[in-house]
């Protein structure tokens, strides 16, 4: 099967390995919705929790951690993978999120945000008038007028 070369992707894929720094590896997240709430799972390995900074400024969350070298400079390393240093990832939510009820977990490497939706964003019933009354006052008068009502 021959592969068709994209000179944009190719590109991509060699200046991000070029300008790899801690602020720009990608910080896996996952982010479902579960109810009324919105979850979003972070990885972050090896962070220290006390340095896991959220904001949230108008609808823009923004995660930031850091990991710290734990082996001294002197060392000769012999592969050196892991990145160290200051990660980010930010975010834009959606209008109808109660951006002041998000709580926060760190637990095992993963920090785990939940967002709730708004109440004036969820579904609701819309009573329907008819006149001076409502609907269900109308059908209700119909099974007495038919005989069909019975008392409670």
């Amino acid at each position: 099967m021959a592969r068709t070369f994209d000179p944009f992707r190719e590109m991509d894929r060699l200046l991000s390995d070029v300008t790899r720094t801690p602020a720009a590896v990608a910080v896996p997240m996952d982010l479902y919705r579960d109810g009324d709430d919105y979850i979003v799972a972070v990885d972050l390995p090896g962070v220290d929790p006390a340095s896991i900074d959220i904001d949230v400024d108008d609808r823009t969350l923004t995660i930031r951690a850091e990991r710290a070298a734990k082996i001294a400079n002197e060392v000769q390393w012999l592969s050196r993978e892991r990145a160290v240093g200051t990660f980010a990832r930010q975010l834009t939510l959606g209008h109808g999120l109660a951006t002041d009820r998000i709580s926060a977990e760190y637990t095992d490497g993963v920090l785990t945000l939940t967002i709730p939706v708004a109440e004036t964003a969820k579904p609701r019933k819309v009573e329907v008038r008819h006149g001076s009354t409502t609907i269900d006052a109308v059908a209700d008068q119909a099974q007495v007028d038919s005989g069909e009502h019975h008392e409670q």
